[in-house]
Parts: C-alpha cells; sequence; structure tokens
C-alpha cells in the first residue's frame, strides 16, 4: 500500500488523469491480470477453475489480482451462502468492454514474441 501523499502516487495520479493508455496498462498491468481477465471472458469461473485454467500462478498472487481486479470494477465475486461456499467470478460491463482490446493485444504477442529455439 503506497502513501496516498508519496511523489510515486502523486504522479500515477496525474498521469492517470491524463493519459488513458496509462491508466488501462495500470488496471490490466501484472503478470497475471490479462490471463485472469482472458479466462473469465468465457463467462462465470469458480476460484478452482481460474486456478486450473492458470496453473503457474501461486493462490497468494491469484486471490490479490482478483482483489484488485474487483476493485478495479472489472470483475464481480459472487459469494453463495452454500456449505461448502461457493464463490464464483465473472467480468463486469466494463471488463467485458476489454474484449477486442485484450484480443488485439494477444494477437500482437503472438506475431511478434520471440519464437522457441530447441
Amino acid at each position: 500500500m503506497r502513501k496516498e501523499s508519496s511523489t510515486n502516487t502523486l504522479n500515477r495520479n496525474k498521469i492517470h488523469v491524463n493519459c488513458g493508455m496509462a491508466y488501462t496498462l495500470d488496471l490490466i498491468g501484472g503478470r497475471w491480470k490479462p490471463a485472469i481477465l482472458w479466462a473469465l471472458l468465457e463467462g462465470k469461473l469458480r476460484y478452482s477453475e481460474l486456478k486450473k485454467n492458470i496453473p503457474d500462478v501461486s493462490e497468494r498472487i491469484l486471490v490479490l489480482q482478483l482483489r484488485e481486479l474487483e476493485k478495479d470494477g472489472l470483475i464481480k465475486r459472487l459469494v453463495y451462502a452454500e456449505v461448502p461456499p461457493r464463490v464464483e467470478y465473472e467480468l463486469t460491463n466494463d471488463g467485458q468492454s476489454m474484449k477486442q482490446m485484450l484480443q488485439i493485444i494477444s494477437d500482437w504477442g503472438n506475431v511478434h514474441r520471440p519464437k522457441k529455439t530447441n
């Protein structure tokens, strides 16, 4: 958690006000957020299903990234009062609106990433 009065936070806030790209990249930035959003494009997923879709992410980081995406309004967490409790995640309308952008980023990455050499 950064101090609201730190130079870093003040600069980030100024950039967000003036640059939509910086704001967007800050929202989806991080190693696992794009993968989480991509997985949720297909619809609601339980935590365990997300973990299976993204096997290399640690549980701690997955929970942290899910919380950040929820706080930023890109996903919603649905808790069902059952025993055992069932939790599902789904994209909000704002999250759904990123579909085309995520597809373009994915396509660009597939074309430009280094080829495997074995």
